[in-house]
């Protein structure tokens, strides 16, 4: 070596220092927590889909009660194949089996319990359903998750000791030894209620944080599918994002401190967390916890036939990519398979159109081949330039030298382009660093601003109200506290044609113009969900409706508040009719599982024309407050 350089003189030896030095210039030191390799894996895959399928589905709820025959589990055209397809069409890399949920019935033979599929006609009681579903994913090159429901409303002994430790732990290492490599494992803050439980038909409240003990669980999730992430809503690997709509906050951080909710001494864990922070995510977060954005494609998570015409369409479904995996999450869709075991013919069409729009829309990366020019590139190296946004590499990446924070990056492309979509990554191996980023174009001698976001991370799209043109552009970094590690910058186009695509409609709710109530309750049947009715304090509260004439109709419906507030939200409804407003006869009564947390209008059929001249919902019971509270309610 020593020779060598004496032979290199002048111009010639600097450039070769300086590129030695360059090529040694070590990568910008990790920022904050960092996600680990499983958590890498579900950043990439992006999207993947939530089954449910239970006797629940044959008794058109949401949650079963845990006292269903399992005789009427029947699902005589079932094909896990037909499904898996379906959801690999969508676009999505895998999907999580709800092989138990809260109802106690398992889709698997189990020694745990005599509530599962071994009794009901399925296969001759000979079939494993969660089998069925794993030998699917792997034929069609899909990853397997699970989800077993901490809660049992069938389990007598559910509440007890013996519960945990001789059904629900046995449950869990039966479904984790049995069907391969999982790529997630599926947990909720399901923590007790109203319950058949053998037959007590009774209510039972556990404190979760402790019965379940949830560091035990995940000591066997790391000990048996150590590759698994763990989601809850704290995490450890994956955190609920705070609501059923898909979406994430436009801020949204990867990171998160997990705190318990306002005023309580309790450590945060599994439902017993502080709602605020799980759509934002914590600056600066102690770990490295992404959202997972979960969302039913129907109303519900389990098929309801009336449901046939509130399907997603694929716009839809892309309008929620952009608010979940466009900001840094990962998308879970729940699909529902009907009483036959398959999904229906609409529900497929609608998959298949998601996933040909996201292929015409991402095919493409409009930026590839631009020239990148950058204001700085680390230690001038070509290691760290900034060409290496356009190589379509998560992890190769233009970083800037330590003392420099808010650079620029030119892009040239080699002809004026349209677009509307732009997409920014970081390296997330080195942390969530961006803070605030500015995009403009060139135009008429001048840069014009076209974008804004905020945060960035594992993958930002910003979705430009309209198509522009241009051939040059600009990337402000406007805020970070450390150097930039910035992996892409993608410029994407969506079809015109299919984003031309209306909704479907559905039937229509029958005309409250001429409807009459009590003074004081006109809130409830104003055609304003954003108006809210409350009713004086006690339980039970009812409303009576006088539809001036007699009306046919084979649904009731009750819309609770959306403000995200929890007040006054019945969860416990009966419904009467009445000629004249005296003699009432009862129509429906039941239960509006999960209406916290996807707080949609409630459709309750009945299963026959009713005809009546009035009306009386009754809130047995609301899950917070002493009040009830109705955004709307009526007939369809």
């Amino acid at each position: 070596m020593l020779f060598t350089l004496k032979k290199i003189s002048g111009a010639s030896f600097l450039l070769f220092v300086l590129t030695t030095f360059a090529h040694a210039q070590p990568a910008p030191a990790p920022y904050g927590a960092l996600p680990s390799a499983r958590q890498l894996t579900l950043h990439e895959m992006e999207m993947y889909a939530l089954i449910h399928f239970t006797p629940t589905t044959y008794e058109n709820k949401e949650w079963g009660f845990g006292d269903a025959n399992p005789l009427i589990f029947n699902p005589t055209k079932f094909d896990a194949n037909q499904i898996a397809a379906a959801i690999k069409a969508g676009g999505f890399k895998g999907f999580t089996v709800v092989a138990k949920h809260h109802d106690g019935f398992c889709l698997w033979p189990t020694k745990t319990t005599a509530y599962n599929i071994s009794k009901s006609p399925f296969r001759n009681g000979k079939g494993d359903m969660v089998k069925e579903f794993a030998d699917a994913a792997r034929k069609n090159g899909l990853q397997l998750g699970i989800y077993c429901s901490p809660w049992d409303r069938n389990n007598t002994n559910y509440g007890s000791p013996e519960y945990v430790t001789n059904v629900y732990y046995p449950q869990l290492k039966e479904l984790y030894s049995r069907y391969g490599k999982l790529f997630t494992v599926f947990y909720d803050g399901a923590n007790g209620g109203d319950g058949y439980y053998g037959g007590t038909r009774e209510k039972r409240k556990i404190d979760a944080v402790t019965y379940y003990n949830f560091d035990k669980i995940w000591e066997m999730v790391r000990s048996m599918q150590p590759t698994a992430n763990i989601f809850s809503d704290v995490g450890p690997d994956v955190r609920w994002v705070g609501n059923e709509r898909g979406m994430a906050a436009e801020t949204s951080w990867a990171t998160l401190t997990p705190t318990p909710p306002d005023n309580s001494s309790l450590p945060a864990a599994p439902g017993f967390a502080d709602s605020k922070i799980l759509t934002t995510g914590t600056r600066n977060g102690k770990y490295w916890i992404p959202a997972e954005c979960d969302v039913p494609m129907r109303p519900g998570w389990f098929y309801h036939p009336e449901d046939e015409e509130k399907v997603k369409t694929a716009k839809q479904l892309l309008d929620i990519y952009y608010t979940s995996v466009g900001r840094g999450g990962v998308m879970d869709l729940g699909v529902s398979p009907t009483t036959d075991g398959l999904l229906s013919n609409g529900d497929v069409k609608k998959l298949n159109e998601f996933g040909a729009l996201l292929k015409q829309t991402f095919a493409v990366n409009l930026a590839k081949g631009a020239i990148v020019k950058a204001s700085n590139t680390r230690a001038g190296s070509t290691k760290f330039s900034a060409q290496l946004l356009t190589d379509n590499d998560r992890y190769s990446y233009w970083a800037t030298d330590d003392s420099v924070t808010t650079p620029d990056v030119v892009i040239t492309l080699s002809k004026t382009t349209r677009f509307n979509v732009i997409r920014l990554r970081e390296n997330i191996k080195l942390g969530q660093r961006i803070e605030e980023v500015a995009i403009d174009m060139w135009e008429q001698n001048k840069w014009v601003q076209i974008a804004t976001a905020t945060s960035v991370g594992a993958n930002r799209l910003i979705r430009l109200p309209q198509y522009v043109r241009a051939q040059k552009l600009r990337l402000r970094i406007e805020k970070s506290p450390v150097c930039i590690a910035l992996s892409d910058f993608g410029l994407f186009a969506e079809p015109e044609s299919l984003l031309q695509a209306t909704n479907t409609t559905t039937k229509k709710e029958i005309s409250k113009t001429a409807w009459k109530v009590a003074e004081g309750f006109e809130q409830a049947i104003d055609n304003n969900p954003a108006s809210i009715y409350t009713s004086a304090e006690g339980m039970p509260q009812s409303i009576i409706i006088d539809m001036f004439t007699d009306q046919s109709f084979s649904s009731f419906i009750y819309q609770p508040r959306t403000d995200g507030k929890k007040e006054g939200i019945a969860d416990q409804y009966s419904f009467y009719i009445s000629k004249d407003g005296k003699l009432w006869e009862l129509a429906v009564a039941g239960e509006f599982s999960n209406i916290v947390n996807n707080p949609i209008e409630q459709s309750v059929p009945v299963g026959k024309t009713l005809k009546a001249r009035f009306i009386k919902f009754e809130a047995k019971r609301v899950v917070e407050g002493n009040r009830l509270t109705i955004a709307e309610v009526g007939v369809r």
